[in-house]
């Protein structure tokens, strides 16, 4: 039986000198029937002005929270570095029983070095970052377990990356999605890897729900073909950015079209 495809979004908090655009975007993408809706946790925008105006992840996720109904929200991803893993944990479990259980929760290493050095952080090296997601991983689903009240589900982890040695082993271990940029080729390369991982600890690889991000460069065409070759491969979500100040939602609704057309 083909995959059922799922739709993201990931709604980039930067460029939108007021926050208005940002939760316009927001009701459209839900109004189209998106299936997720992520933001990214950054402090600075990631291109066009870098010192042009950007919101915060986490307080952002909480208005989301209150201002839908059935879409899916997340980080796309949130920074492992940037909070006390157990507090943290907290934060998601809040933004989850706000929603009504519709949180996915995103989790990275972390890599923009502005962001640690402006905001006080450790910038170190990508090795050590690693290391310390795969030690905040267990304390956060331990964190899951203890609080009072519970999550409103289990919430699902999603990790971003496709390092071979550590991500793709914390994604076997951890998550129910794993994220990456990818092509076909790289797709089928990392998820052999990732099976690989799966095997040494008995997991099947079937459970982790596959996410592809598609950057919309070259048409609605080429963006449709690129999504059907990796559905076909097995991925189960495709997801697509967009950016402020415009916010235009023109890849997003032809991927939402594609997907109803795809199920059936």
């Amino acid at each position: 039986m083909a995959n059922s495809i799922r739709i993201g979004v990931q709604i980039q908090p930067q460029q939108s000198p007021e926050y208005g655009p940002i939760r316009d975007a927001l009701r459209r993408a839900e109004d189209a029937g998106t299936d997720i809706a992520f933001n990214w946790d950054h402090f600075f925008p990631l291109y066009d002005d870098p010192d042009g105006p950007h919101y915060e992840c986490w307080t952002m996720l909480g208005a989301w929270a209150e201002q839908t109904s059935n879409i899916e929200i997340g980080a796309l991803v949130t920074c492992n570095s940037y909070r006390n893993p157990d507090l943290l944990a907290d934060m998601a479990r809040t933004v989850d029983n706000i929603s009504g259980g519709r949180l996915i929760f995103g989790i990275g290493s972390g890599w923009f070095e502005r962001d640690y050095t402006e905001y006080g952080y450790e910038f170190g090296t990508a090795g050590t970052r690693l290391d310390a997601l795969g030690e905040a991983l267990p304390r956060i689903t331990e964190r899951w377990s203890k609080l009072n009240p519970a999550p409103a589900r289990d919430i699902p982890v999603l990790i971003g990356g496709g390092g071979e040695k550590k991500t793709l082993k914390y994604v076997a271990q951890y998550a129910q999605i794993w994220h990456y940029f990818v092509d076909l080729e790289s797709y089928l390369h990392k998820s052999e890897v990732l099976a690989r991982h799966c095997a040494d600890i008995g997991r099947d690889p079937a459970e982790i729900e596959r996410s592809a991000g598609l950057r919309f460069d070259n048409g609605v065409d080429e963006l449709l073909r690129s999504a059907d070759e990796l559905a076909d491969a097995g991925v189960g979500m495709i997801t697509v950015g967009t950016g402020g100040p415009d916010y235009d939602l023109t890849a997003l609704e032809a991927l939402c079209r594609w997907r109803d057309q795809r199920n059936g």
